[in-house]
């Protein structure tokens, strides 16, 4: 019997009491949804197999004391099936030990859903745009969007396995003057001149100025010759004439592409795939942005000011108005952002219920005019709009901070960390840190194959359990028919109370977005796992001990010489873990290997 039948049943009993006139004052309109009736395991198991706490909470609802309405709770629960004993502890907690054939249930539910176990529908019915990383496509993914590449990811996954569907976006800062910069760092490093002040430095802007150059050759235009403006110095040191920006607008508009190929791959090999790749200087060439202030205009959101335009952003809570059109007739870059919600709201495909920013820690100021835009266009901020924000990341060696990187020059980017620890250690060790959280990045010890080394001791136990398989056919054993309440000693146990709790998990995960919790649940399995491999065997062995005696004896021959049912049992227990880390460890994007 799993948590959430328990739960269900205690419910159940909850109506049954009042229909029966048991409940004291309480009444059926003032019990809680069955959600509210949460079913824990005991930090002591010598007070069963689950504990709720249901009695307690309704006690002063009806009326009565706390332990005599838990009285009428396990009164009624010890007649269900499934349920070996109840008994009503402390102030009113229900404790309830399960009879090892309704404990073991679990495993013939894992097998037979395989890797749909846990997974639901109850998220259905709405799209959820996740818009996640969205660098600036002016240099390689530095280390805060490789985080938010793997928490996005991991969450779009986790929000996909409770039945949502969803978008994966990226929006592309390809409008602005970020991408100026990025054009005039290359024109210098084409013409081996300093660096602009406000410019981006690092090997990647020479690769890629050289990339360009060479492109327009094979164009047959000679780039470094066209007319240019650069507020620098030649290489000489002597003032640069003013000119036109021909020059800096051809190693735009040849470079930005290049540096959007760049991010793609770097994205599809850390196994992370956007279903949207978003150009924010759509928003200007296709009208929205002027769609987008009209719109709010008819709603009585829009002023004119000191020559400028503003959105009344005070009427919808955020703490002073905003421009949006400045009095030089340009757009501020919020204009642009009011626009992207719009669309994602209005598109003409899967146009979003739910439009989820994840964005850095340095947008924390950002959240107020956001749902205050929100709100202007008739949306429930918190509901509609969603902000997520994420805290830093330290990448360590030898106890210090990494800072450099070869090619990016003050920065770690994607393609580092990758290098130096892997896509499944780099994913794994930025998603199971809440992302509300700083979190480092130890690359010693994530390159190292030990139990402190978390994505190792979890895959660890994936290829133990496939070892196992493998032993076990080798023996001549398989669990066709294998009776699972022979799963009944304390190692047994608490394998299957592991596996009992995933479903209710991985719903938490998807509604608290917090798919840190998948890969702490992997871990708390994988201990589990670990302990009950080390105190029981699959394929039996021989035993050498003389000096065993009685009870002392027969246990050790249960642990480590089990006759065939209950190896076939066992090695169903096996399998079973083995598909829940599995998938698991693919919600995260991690790979579940056979053998280490």
């Amino acid at each position: 019997m799993s948590p959430e039948a328990l739960s269900e049943l205690i419910f159940n009993i909850a109506n049954t009491l009042v229909s029966e006139g048991k409940a004291g004052t309480l009444t059926s309109d003032l019990i809680p949804p069955q959600a509210k009736f949460a079913v824990m395991r005991p930090k002591d198991r010598a007070h069963g197999d689950w504990a709720s706490n249901a009695a307690m909470q309704l006690a002063k609802k009806a009326g009565m004391k706390p332990r005599d309405f838990a009285e009428l709770f396990a009164a009624e629960l010890t007649k269900a099936d499934g349920i070996k004993s109840v008994e009503v502890a402390g102030p009113g907690f229900i404790n309830i030990t399960l009879d090892s054939a309704s404990a073991a249930a679990v495993v013939d539910a894992v097998l037979e859903a395989g890797d749909a176990y846990g997974k639901n529908d109850h998220l259905s019915g709405k799209t959820l745009n996740l818009e996640f990383v969205s660098a600036n496509p002016t240099g390689p993914i530095h280390i805060g969007g490789t985080r938010w590449a793997a928490v996005g990811d991991s969450m779009a996954r986790v929000l996909e396995a409770n039945g949502a569907k969803v978008v994966r976006e990226y929006y592309f800062n390809d409008h602005g003057e970020q991408i100026n910069r990025f054009a005039k760092s290359l024109v210098a490093a084409a013409h081996s001149e300093t660096t602009p002040i406000d410019g981006y430095k690092g090997a990647y802007i020479d690769e890629i100025a050289k990339r360009v150059i060479d492109e327009a050759t094979a164009d047959g235009v000679d780039i470094l010759n066209l007319p240019r403006v650069d507020g620098g110095v030649d290489k000489d040191g002597e003032p640069l004439g003013e000119g036109d920006s021909e020059q800096r607008e051809e190693f735009r508009k040849r470079a930005v592409p290049m540096m959007f190929d760049e991010i793609q791959k770097s994205m599809k090999n850390f196994r992370v795939n956007f279903d949207v790749w978003f150009h924010e200087n759509s928003l200007y060439s296709d009208g929205e942005v002027d769609k987008a202030i009209a719109d709010l205009r008819e709603r009585g959101d829009i002023f004119e000011k000191d020559g400028a335009t503003w959105f009344a952003s005070t009427k919808h809570g955020d703490d002073k108005d905003r421009v949006i059109i400045k009095s030089d007739g340009n757009y501020a870059y919020f204009a642009a952002d009011i626009a992207y919600y719009r669309n994602k709201r209005h598109r003409d495909v899967n146009p979003a219920d739910v439009a989820i920013y994840m964005l850095g820690a340095d947008h924390h100021g950002y959240i107020g005019r956001m749902m205050a835009m929100c709100e202007a266009f008739g949306d429930k901020p918190g509901e509609n709009m969603q902000i997520l924000i994420g805290q830093l990341v330290n990448v360590m060696k030898d106890g210090k901070a990494v800072r450099m990187s070869k090619r990016a020059g003050n920065v770690v980017t994607i393609d580092d960390l990758t290098d130096a620890i892997g896509v499944d250690a780099s994913r794994y060790s930025l998603a199971r840190t809440d992302y509300n959280s700083p979190v480092d990045i130890d690359l010693n010890l994530l390159s190292s194959h030990s139990n402190e080394n978390p994505v190792y001791y979890v895959q660890y136990a994936h290829a133990r359990s496939c070892n196992v398989d493998r032993n076990a056919a080798a023996a001549g054993i398989t669990y066709e028919g294998a009776d699972v309440s022979l799963l009944d000693t304390t190692a047994d146990g608490e394998v299957l109370a592991a596996l009992a709790q995933w479903p209710a998990l991985l719903k938490e995960a998807g509604d608290l977005r917090a798919p840190h919790r998948v890969a702490h649940y992997l871990e708390d399995l994988a201990a589990t796992y670990h302990k009950w491999y080390n105190v029981e065997r699959v394929v039996p062995m021989e035993l050498t001990d003389p000096e065993a005696r009685g009870e002392e004896a027969e246990a050790i021959r249960i642990a480590k010489a089990p006759e065939p049912a209950r190896a076939a049992a066992r090695l169903k227990l096996n399998d079973a873990v083995r598909t829940v880390i599995a998938e698991g460890l693919d919600l995260l994007g991690v790979a579940a290997p056979d053998k280490m």
